[in-house]
């Protein structure tokens, strides 16, 4: 087990081109990433077709990508590497309401499968259109939501990504939980 100083000190390294800190960094990340990535797709539809291997291989190619973060912490990390799956599964979603045909989906019922997925894509288009709105009125709300809800990060760890307290962190929180709320109420 890697200590959090440790995964740290590799990010500082990988953000100032140490290329072999990366590769000592994601065998010590990728249980977190799974994780996370396990979190994304127990909210998706049973039939998915994306798995979460695919998840965290897309999002692995894409953090390694980040040239221009200055990763502070391994909290830092988690919440960017949050932010890219649900960016990743939104943009699926998207993709997936577009097709008009199935290919080799799972079989089930037209009603049973009509149900289960355009809710399941509804909503998560919904929530990802009121985060949008919500980052324009209040950034740092937003965050919060993607680190805690997407993310899987604790209070602690959210308040030490974007420095402040604990106690702004769970009002950010309250705040947005009933934002967002009313706002995709009104959407539908």
């Amino acid at each position: 087990m890697s200590s959090p100083s440790e995964i740290t000190t590799l990010l500082v390294d990988w953000g100032k081109g140490d290329k072999n800190a990366l590769d000592r960094l994601f065998p010590l990340v990728e249980r977190e990433l799974h994780r996370l990535a396990h979190s994304y797709m127990r909210r998706e539809n049973p039939d998915h077709t994306l798995q979460t291997t695919a998840l965290i291989n897309e999002t692995y190619l894409r953090l390694v990508d980040q040239n221009r973060v200055h990763w502070q912490n391994r909290a830092h990390f988690f919440g960017i590497a949050a932010q890219i799956m649900r960016r990743i599964l939104s943009n699926y979603a998207r993709d997936q309401k577009r097709a008009k045909r199935g290919g080799g989906a799972v079989q089930v019922s037209l009603s049973r499968a009509a149900i289960l997925s355009n809710e399941k894509t509804t909503e998560l288009i919904a929530l990802d259109e009121a985060l949008k709105k919500l980052a324009i009125e209040d950034e740092r709300k937003s965050q919060v939501v993607e680190l805690k809800y997407f993310g899987g990060l604790s209070v602690e760890e959210i308040a030490e990504v974007l420095d402040v307290s604990e106690i702004t962190v769970m009002r950010d929180w309250k705040y947005a939980r009933a934002w967002l709320s009313r706002e995709i109420s009104h959407g539908e």
